[in-house]
């Protein structure tokens, strides 16, 4: 149950401990921008083939490249599904999160035919979120629906995640600033204006973060990534470091030394682990965050470079070029267009 509160005040202890790992140093370089815009109440039987449209997410991106979806459940049950993938029971105070936005199927129970979604969403007159009121008559459910978004179709994050995560909200670490926040979307008119609050985004991400560390606690033992890097001590503290400071001149040297590796031994455990070796982990990354640069930044070519470890505008766009596939100048011209 959502306590009902005034105001919205994030402590610096919460503050401190979202911002101090790997995970959340990439959820807030790929810039994801998050809101939400739907109250869902069904009674069973019922079911409905959802996904989120870029017109969902409007208020906060124009044209969105990637989007995650999230359903929060705030009252009753209900099974959520993708196509070749068992489907999972969410109860009351949990979250599922479909990170590639795939459609998905949201039901009472197994078997009941499902509508489309869309056609049965209904705008609020009085500046709330838009409303779903639909089934049978029966046990009732309550969902809040929403999103994260980004511009960009490349980061480590969605490409290691699988389609459908779950999340206990009662058992996270943020938890009464997430009740806070969704207490704010489903309480509070704002006169259209409430998919895209600072709150609503921060919300999302919140949301993301606990579902990508329960998922990077339940790993299992033979798969890569970065998620899997980030439970080993010495890689997780490597992956850290290039994403806090990306514009360092790190070497294999450095790291190892950081972590209190010797080289070979850092090189071996970081790419059995990440799946790449470091150098070129730092690479790419470092081109993820020139592009976010060149998108939202009026900084110059050779400015963005410097910012992320180069110290010639040409050692920038021969870096950019092999990682990219184009020159970081008409990149930004094709990509601000679009």
């Amino acid at each position: 149950m959502i306590v009902r509160l005034v105001g919205l005040t994030i402590r610096p202890d919460l503050e401190t401990t979202l911002v101090t790992d790997a995970l959340s140093d990439v959820l807030r370089s790929v810039r994801l921008k998050g809101g939400v815009f739907l109250d869902a109440r069904f009674t069973a039987p019922w079911a409905v083939n959802s996904y989120v449209t870029s017109e969902d997410c409007r208020p906060v991106l124009a044209m969105p490249a990637q989007i995650i979806a999230y359903h929060f459940v705030i009252e009753g049950r209900m099974l959520a599904s993708v196509e070749g993938e068992p489907a999972i029971e969410v109860s009351g105070g949990e979250v599922v999160l479909l990170p590639r936005n795939d459609t998905h199927i949201l039901a009472s129970d197994p078997g009941v035919r499902p509508v489309d979604g869309h056609g049965l969403v209904r705008p609020a007159p009085d500046g709330r979120l838009a409303r779903v009121r639909y089934g049978g008559g029966g046990a009732p459910v309550r969902i809040v629906c929403g999103f994260l978004a980004c511009e960009d179709v490349r980061n480590p994050l969605i490409a290691s995640l699988p389609p459908l995560l779950a999340v206990n909200v009662q058992e996270a670490t943020s938890r009464a600033l997430i009740e806070t926040a969704m207490n704010f979307a489903v309480g509070e008119p704002f006169e259209g204006r409430i998919a895209a609050s600072s709150v609503l985004s921060r919300l999302s991400e919140l949301l993301l973060l606990e579902a990508v560390r329960r998922y990077a606690d339940g790993i299992g033992g033979q798969q890569t990534g970065w998620l899997k890097g980030l439970k080993d001590p010495s890689i997780g503290r490597a992956l850290a470091l290039i994403h806090q400071n990306t514009a360092a001149p790190w070497t294999t040297e450095s790291l190892a030394k950081e972590v209190a590796l010797s080289r070979s031994a850092f090189i071996d455990r970081f790419t059995s682990l990440v799946g790449v070796p470091p150098i070129r982990y730092l690479i790419s990354w470092r081109m993820e965050t020139a592009k976010i640069q060149l998108l939202e930044t009026k900084k110059s070519v050779a400015q963005v470079g410097y910012t992320v470890g180069y110290e010639s505008e040409e050692a920038f766009s021969r870096a950019f070029k092999r990682e990219v596939g184009v020159s970081p100048a008409p990149w930004r011209e094709q990509h601000t267009s679009r």
